[in-house]
């Protein structure tokens, strides 16, 4: 036991080193800037956080004393009526760059003109791999891998011994299966919806954890705290749950058990608007709180560069390791939240008419 939070502590540790490097790192790149002339502005920390935690076309990993930055830059896939199809590295649009008429404006990439004017009005779709579409397939084949190797050790073991991936998966799966599916769906109807749970909640916990390591790609990525994201996987348990709808469902949606005739026009509204507050609630949620967590990350290690005093270091550090401990805790938590209102939602739709 000793060993083990020895362990955990260590980890944190480094953890907690990794993000103040990292981060700090390219604080400190700003702050030379700013001292060797190439910027008159002083260290902005809310543009420094901002930058961090959206979205981007490339991966910045360091700059180097010259001035040349080192980055993996990502696919840059465009489509528009005029021009059909454009593939190319977003190094070209890095900087502030034109090419082929397209340039990148506040993370978007936009069409412009000779002068490098924005066109009004031209219509662009983005197919572009972004840090969150890479965070999004990497958690994804680890996911896979992860599961993949559980099965062949069940084929191997059996289900009376677990070892190695199976001792670590199979109490959490436990969990969301005895703690959240049976106790909200219920034993009888759970089965069909526990590989939906199972998923978002592996998902949602890999994409939470991946987001707390900065470094190296494609560890980082904001992915949970992108809205976008959020929204397809409230889209999901709201699709899910109105498609799993049965007759007593739609009854107190429409004709709500025990309500006068005359307050129908205004209980109607009320609950299908209450169908759609649901799934808002559930985006809103994992979005605020994932983001929530890096932006008081980030803002601790700032406090370095915006006091410009070695003096606030061991404190900042101090704190960024309470908050990497509270994150761990998050982590864990916003998957498990949504995981269980989602089964929630589920089981309003599910539920049988008593008599």
């Amino acid at each position: 036991m000793k060993t083990r939070l020895i362990t955990l502590f260590i980890s944190i540790l480094f953890l907690a080193g990794t993000v103040v490097a990292s981060y700090g790192q390219e604080g400190h790149e700003a702050e030379a800037a700013a001292q060797h002339g190439e910027t008159e502005e002083a260290f902005n920390a809310s543009t420094f956080i901002m930058e961090h935690i959206a979205d981007a076309h490339e991966w910045h990993l360091w700059t180097k004393k010259n001035g040349e930055h080192v980055a993996i830059y990502l696919p840059v896939i465009l489509y528009s009526k005029e021009k059909g199809l454009d593939m190319f590295s977003s190094k070209k649009l890095a900087h502030g760059h034109t090419h082929e008429g397209y340039k990148l404006e506040e993370g978007a990439i936009v069409a412009v003109n000779e002068e490098g004017h924005p066109v009004e009005g031209a219509s662009i779709l983005d197919f572009s791999i972004t840090k969150t579409v890479v965070g999004l397939l990497f958690s994804c084949i680890v996911g896979l891998l992860l599961f993949l190797s559980l099965s062949r050790s069940y084929k191997k073991t059996g289900i009376s011994h677990p070892r190695g991936i199976q001792s670590f998966l199979e109490p959490v799966i436990l969990f969301v299966r005895d703690d959240i599916a049976i106790s909200n769906i219920g034993k009888h109807k759970y089965e069909k919806y526990m590989p939906y749970l199972l998923t978002v909640f592996f998902f949602i916990l890999l994409n939470n954890l991946m987001g707390l390591v900065p470094f190296p790609p494609p560890f980082g990525a904001n992915v949970t705290g992108n809205i976008a994201v959020t929204l397809v996987l409230a889209l999901f348990t709201f699709f899910i749950t109105q498609f799993s709808g049965n007759r007593n469902y739609w009854r107190h949606i429409f004709a709500t058990p025990g309500v006068p005739f005359w307050l129908l026009p205004v209980m109607i509204p009320v609950e299908i608007i209450g169908m759609f507050s649901k799934p808002f609630a559930l985006m809103i949620r994992l979005f605020a709180n994932i983001t929530a967590g890096h932006i008081i990350v980030l803002s601790l290690v700032c406090l370095i560069f915006i006091f410009k005093s070695l003096a606030v270091a061991p404190v900042s550090i101090l704190f960024v390791i309470f908050m990497d401990c509270l994150e761990l805790l998050v982590a864990f938590l916003q998957a498990y939240v949504f995981t269980l209102l989602s089964a929630l939602f589920i089981s309003l739709a599910v539920v049988e008419e008593h008599h």
